[in-house]
């Protein structure tokens, strides 16, 4: 069998105990971003499975596409990467 040898940790542990691995992240060139993977890619790149600049040219993610679901995740947690919850936020 063979590994690929990668830069960094091939898992971390999030602070709820699950395991991460680079398997659970999204296919490089996703186009259609849900909760669950923009929260996966804040994820690995908050608990070091991922560096930033990888992700972004991965995922072909402008920096400020990124700090603004970095700040979702901060203020609201993954609720706040939902865009429902976005449309409702700015109507209040």
């Amino acid at each position: 069998m063979y590994i690929r040898k990668i830069e960094g940790p091939r898992a971390v542990t999030l602070p709820d105990g699950r395991i991460m691995t680079r398997a659970d992240l999204p296919a490089p060139g996703t186009q259609r971003w849900v909760a669950s993977r923009k929260l996966a890619i804040v994820q690995a790149v908050a608990y070091g499975l991922l560096p930033q600049d990888e992700a972004l040219k991965r995922y072909d993610l402008s920096e400020e596409e990124f700090a603004l679901w970095r700040k979702a995740v901060e203020r609201r947690g993954a609720e706040g990467l939902k865009v429902t919850h976005l449309q409702r936020h700015r109507q209040l």
